[in-house]
């Protein structure tokens, strides 16, 4: 994201997402939006400046945590902490291939919460809160009376939606069940004219590779910033804007 519009919704797609689709999970206002907590902890600004930081600040109770893609680090002082940055790489395109069995998955609804948060918590695939799964479709493989592998829908925009939340149990991976239930998500998405897409993180060379090999492209990579809304004490009287000031290396 830099520090004007973008154009194509996938360029700033959090901002995109919650001002769209996803506009009925999401609060804040015209310089920052972020999800209800129980969906997902991400946020978006139409530009990243001053001015859309406080606004984001002041939609935040001290300490509380939001997620934010940008296209390079800066420094959130005085009204956020970093905790944390990583490299991340946006993958756009169809998954090839047919899903084996197609049959033998099913779609996951509000009964299956409790085992599909067991099955995130084992694999740790990436965020996850109490009503994710209500962001899109998740379907899953179920074997000895449990969900021992999912993947489903987060973030949408016009023409694009996300892939995301794929994981499968230690002793049920090696037999292709997460490339299968993409490919089956992936088809879905398709037929309601939309392209799929997801994110990895830059230094994980192997997802990346096999997401390549499943027919997605690299798209863009940015920077994700793990924000800390200040504390009280910190933030207080603050009024005038300040410099917005780029991160040192």
């Amino acid at each position: 994201m830099t520090s004007t519009a973008q154009e194509h919704p996938l360029d700033n797609v959090m901002w995109t997402a919650l001002t769209t689709l996803h506009a009925n999970f999401s609060r804040g206002g015209e310089l920052a939006r972020r999800y209800h907590p129980e969906f997902a902890r991400f946020c978006g600004v139409p530009a990243l400046n001053d001015a859309t930081l406080r606004a984001l600040a002041a939609d935040l109770a001290p300490d509380e945590i939001v997620a934010l893609v940008v296209d390079h680090d800066f420094d959130p002082a005085p009204m956020f902490e970093v905790v944390d940055r990583k490299n991340l790489v946006q993958m756009i395109g169809a998954v090839s291939g047919q899903a084996r069995a197609p049959e033998r998955f099913r779609v996951l609804g509000p009964a299956d919460m409790a085992q599909m948060t067991a099955l995130v918590e084992l694999t740790e695939p990436g965020p996850w809160y109490p009503r994710t799964p209500e962001l899109g479709r998740f379907l899953g493989f179920d074997a000895d009376g449990r969900i021992v592998a999912m993947a489903g829908e987060r973030m949408r925009v016009p023409g694009y939606t996300e892939i995301s939340g794929v994981c499968c149990h230690p002793q049920w991976r090696g037999r292709g069940l997460p490339t299968d239930l993409m490919r089956l998500l992936s088809q879905g998405i398709v037929a309601r004219g939309e392209t799929p897409f997801l994110h990895v993180i830059a230094e994980n060379a192997s997802a990346i590779a096999l997401y390549e090999k499943q027919g997605l492209r690299k798209r863009q990579q940015n920077r994700l910033a793990v924000l800390r809304r200040a504390a009280a004490s910190l933030y207080a009287g603050i009024q005038a804007p300040s410099t917005l000031r780029q991160a040192q290396p």
